[in-house]
């Protein structure tokens, strides 16, 4: 299961994994919202209500994870404002639903309020 992050001039593919949460997202696409920004970390409410699977307090770069208490869908390509050194830390544990295939970095250019939209990447 393979999606298109579209935001501004950003087009990025996303693999999702088998969790049964990224299988719920996968079924609501496409989804667009609005942006939200929070040190090297995107996130955007998406209309999946999902109790957490697997919880992590720590995530790699470029992962793809939903947050229950937000209903919200994050990208994290680097440090957050609670992240100690050598790691990336979300607010509160997440879900990992993924991993962005390429340079998620390319978010820090992506501001507040600005539209994403979520699309399947229908195979060829």
């Amino acid at each position: 299961m393979r999606m298109w992050l579209k935001a501004g001039n950003i087009k990025l593919k996303i693999e999702l994994n088998e969790t049964s949460t990224a299988k719920k997202i996968w079924e609501a696409l496409p989804i667009e919202a609005t942006i939200n920004t929070w040190g090297d970390e995107i996130y955007f409410s998406i209309p999946v209500k999902l109790e957490q699977e697997k919880p992590q307090e720590t995530v790699q770069e470029g992962d793809v994870a939903y947050w229950p208490p937000g209903h919200a869908l994050c990208v994290f390509f680097g440090p957050t404002p609670v992240s100690k050194p050598g790691e990336i830390r979300p607010y509160s544990p997440v879900t990992v639903v993924g991993k962005v295939l390429g340079d998620a970095k390319v978010l820090k250019d992506v501001r507040d309020g600005e539209k994403v939209r979520l699309d399947k990447e229908e195979p060829s």
